[in-house]
This record gives C-alpha cells, structure tokens and sequence, in this order.
C-alpha cells in the first residue's frame, strides 16, 4: 500500500470579476444561501478548501446575467467593492458569457451541461411520494426496536401515509461495527418484516466512523483500511466530531471500499433494508495533515464517500462536493425549532437546486434539534404547522417529531392538510423531478430563474415549483395574512383570478398555504 500525505493547500490561479450594473451573484455554499444574492455593494468571503459549512457546496458561481465561475477544485473568494476575487487550488478558473448578455436560467443551464451534467437517474420515487420520517426526535440514542414499531403503528394510526422510515444513530453496535444491538433488537429481521407489511421502506443511518479499540477498528488497522496521521508511525487518525472520537475510514481505498459495502449488503441481504441515511462525511474533517491511500483534497474525500451511496437508490446525504446532476437526496444541515431558522428554509432550498442539487429535503419538520421537543411547554405548535407547509411542495417532506405528541387537535389537523395538500401537486412535483434528472433544472425555483429581470432576485420568502406554480409560504409568527409578489400575468387561488406585475396581500389561517396558478 502506497500512503500519500495531504500536501497544504496552495493558490495555483486566481482571477477578479467585475460586477455589471444590477448584476446579482449566487453559489458556492448552501448553508449562506440566505445571504444571497450577492449584490454590488455586498461583503461576503469563503474559503471551500475542506470547509462544507455542514452541507453541499459547488466550486460554482452564477449571475442573473448569465455569467458562470467554475474551477474543477476548490475554490475561494470573496465579494466586496463591485467585484468578486476568486482563487482556485489546482486547476484553472474558467469565467463563461464575459459579457453578461443572458441570465440565470441560462447561466445554470450552461454550467450543468458543461460542468456536472443530469444523469438520467433518480433517487428512490418513494423519497418524493410519500412523506419521510425520522426516529431521531422521538428515540435520539435509544434507538429501539419496540418503539420503532410503536412510532411507525403512530404514523398510521393518526392517518400519516406510510413512506420511508429512517432508523437513525446508535441501531448498531459501535461506529463501524455495523449490526444490530442485540440488547434493543431482539428480533431486527421480524422488526424490519413488520414495517414493510405496514408499508414503510426502511433507511439505516451510517456514517464513515470507527470507533477507537473496537475490535472492527483493529481489523481495520491491521488492513491499513483508515486515514492514517501524518507522523511515520502508520496510526490511525483520530477525529473529534460531534458524538466523539472516532478513526475515519479511508474511502480512497478500494479495498476499504468493498468491505465498507459488503457491511451494508449483509444488512441488506440478511434484514431486508431498502437503503441509508449517509451521515458525515464533511470536508472538515479531512482538513489537517494525513495520509490516504490516494492523494486527494480534503474535499475528495467527501466526494469519494458519495461515490460509494450512487450504488443506493434510497439514500440521503448532507455534505456534499461536486456531486451536481447525480440521484443523490440531498438533505439541508440541521435546523433549530425557530422562527429565524423556518426563514432561512427556502433560499437555502433554491441555492441547492442553482448549484445542482435539484433532489432535495429541507431537514425535518420544526427542526432537528431533540432538546427542542423535551418540554412540550416549549412546543412552538404554530412553527410546526408552518414549516410543514414550507415542506409540503418542496421536493421532500420530512417528518421527526411526531406530530400527534406535541401538537394539539387544532394544529395537527392543519399539519395532516399539508400532508394532502401535497398529494394533490404530486404529478407537477414528479413530473419535474423526471426533468430535472434529465436538464439538471431545479424542482423548486427563485423567482429570478422563471422572471428574469423584473427585480424579483431578493425575494427568499416564496418560490416557483416549475414555471407555472407560485408557493407563498407564511413564516413569521401569529400571522395570519402575508404580501405576495405576483409576476404579469393571470394567476389563481381558491377560485379567484389575480392580476399579476404587483404585490397583493392574502388572508392566511392556520390551515393555509398560499398557492397561485398562472393560467
């Protein structure tokens, strides 16, 4: 075996961009995509090299007039005094359409074909048709075979469709010893039986962990199958992340590769599960001296632990590098059960499908964060209600937090009206995910991609599904009533005809999510 050393990342070219008039920028990392566009008199500066800000980044940029910045490696750069200074580590940056003569539509049109063009795939139809549902809220580490039964009984009981069930962290025994613990699973095989016969296809979460002094980690070692330190002595690294300290496994080994795939076949072969919840991965991890079987970036890395999920179609990812235009879900970093954080939903929703993730989910409903949900006095239910309306014609709905714990009569039956209301747009949200697997355009849109020039570029609380559907989610607390930016044309909504090229104000109730139809 032949280790290779991460060399320190070094500046091999650079260029500065002028900005037109009016001219608007967007890309790079998705979880900034709030503060986008970047406009004239904006500063803003990141730094991709092993740095995923926690979720998808692209070495991309896009304008409304057209213009692309792309470089095959990781990028840096800054926006600030009208111009955008870009440095590239590797290889050469390339600027397209210098004279800003078209717009953003045609900007990600150029860079998908040029740069990560559709594969033709999809995900699992399952992830679009029938909303997810996560254990974490409910179960966080004592994941269970009980009370999955229990929380997946729940999900029918209370009139939810079945769809996938994700088992989440800490089903296994340890990091990298990937089989059920016989002390929560009596039975994973009868477990996983039982949730398929009630309809449910059955995700496990992974990740490329191992944990220290296990014997999988010994095995491992002895294979040189881990990221290595930096020093002579062939030790594996170890990594601090946010459930510890683990040894990583190096993904640019082939062989580590097929043993981390003959794990999960077995949990396929022997239990019967459908797919994987693909956690970490993260560039920053790799970010510091090491060795790999192959010498890569740290953001390679990343890349090469997506790789490995192309072979699931039901999977789901949060980090993510380069991988625009593949049958990847797309998941959004973690939200926190908040009112600024439902705000941020939609533009980081847009920026993923911009930079060529159209396949996404935008985290779970009311939020990630189990301590949100231990008091039920601290239940936001209004929060609830809403952000499943901001996920009920997004590309995925996904759901955590069970519902019928936390919310009362009056909220739940608002939040099971979003889970229909989504239903009846499903053929416009599949016929889309078929086209953007095979254009790369995405499912869910700013309104700038479909009215190019009508100085629509800043509007984050709305967005167009397709071309012709217009989604005006309420997300501020105890309203009831919102403005909404209507592009020229007729639109409809609840039988009444609207005339377009102004900004109206609509009535809103707990029950309500604002959807124009342009006729």
């Amino acid at each position: 075996m032949t280790s290779f050393l991460l060399k320190a990342q070094e500046v091999t070219d650079s260029t500065t961009v002028k900005l037109l008039p009016d001219e608007n920028w967007w890309g790079g990392v998705v979880r900034d995509g709030h503060l986008m566009p970047f406009e004239t008199d904006q500063e803003y500066s990141i730094d991709l090299w092993g740095n995923n800000e926690g979720n998808q980044i692209q070495p991309l940029l896009l304008s409304d007039k057209g213009r692309v910045i792309w470089s095959e490696s990781p990028i840096k750069f800054t926006v600030d005094n009208q111009e955008i200074k870009v440095g590239s580590y590797g290889t050469p940056i390339e600027v397209s359409n210098p004279d800003g003569s078209s717009n953003l539509k045609t900007a990600l049109a150029y860079a998908s074909s040029e740069y990560f063009p559709a594969s033709g795939k999809i995900p699992d139809t399952l992830l679009f048709t029938k909303p997810q549902y996560n254990t974490w809220i409910e179960l966080t580490y004592n994941q269970n075979q009980k009370d999955i039964i229990e929380y997946a009984e729940n999900i029918i009981n209370n009139e939810f469709p079945p769809g996938v069930l994700m088992i989440d962290d800490n089903w296994q025994e340890d990091y990298g010893k990937w089989q059920f613990h016989e002390g929560r699973f009596q039975d994973p095989k009868a477990m996983i039986d039982s949730l398929h016969d009630m309809g449910f296809k059955v995700m496990l979460w992974v990740c490329p962990f191992v944990s220290p002094d296990s014997d999988v980690y010994r095995e491992l070692e002895s294979k040189n199958y881990l990221i290595q330190e930096a020093t002579g002595d062939n030790n594996p690294l170890i990594v601090r992340w946010w459930n510890g300290a683990s040894a990583v496994l190096d993904f640019t080994n082939p062989g580590a590769v097929s043993w981390y795939g003959e794990q999960l076949g077995r949990l396929r072969d022997t239990y019967g599960i459908d797919g994987f919840k693909f956690d970490a991965g993260d560039s920053y991890f790799y970010n510091q001296p090491l060795k790999s079987y192959k010498e890569v970036s740290p953001n390679e890395h990343t890349l090469t632990f997506q790789q490995f999920g192309l072979e699931y179609p039901l999977n789901e990812y949060r980090a993510s590098w380069k991988m625009g235009g593949q049958p990847l879900a797309q998941r959004l970093h973690d939200k926190g059960h908040n009112w600024d954080d439902l705000q941020m939903l939609i533009p980081q929703m847009l920026l993923q499908g911009l930079i060529g993730y159209p396949f996404n989910a935008p985290d779970m409903i009311g939020g990630g964060e189990f301590g949100s949900f231990r008091n039920l006095e601290e239940v936001d239910q209004e929060l609830i209600v809403r952000s499943a309306q901001v996920h009920a014609l997004m590309p995925m709905m996904q759901f955590s937090v069970a519902p019928w714990r936390v919310l009362d009569e009056e909220h739940l039956g608002a939040v099971q009206k979003a889970v229909k209301l989504r239903e009846q747009y499903l053929p416009v949200i599949m016929d889309l995910v078929q086209q953007a697997s095979q254009d790369g355009q995405p499912i869910v849109r700013p309104m700038e991609y479909d009215f190019p020039g009508e100085g629509y570029h800043d509007i984050k609380d709305q967005f167009m599904l397709g071309p012709d559907i217009l989604v005006a989610p309420v997300l501020k607390r105890g309203t009831t009533s919102r403005m909404v930016t209507l592009p020229k044309g007729e639109w409809t909504w609840k039988g009444k005809t609207f005339f377009g090229g102004n900004r109206i104000e609509v009535d809103a109730d707990l029950n309500e999510l604002p959807i124009f139809k342009k006729i």
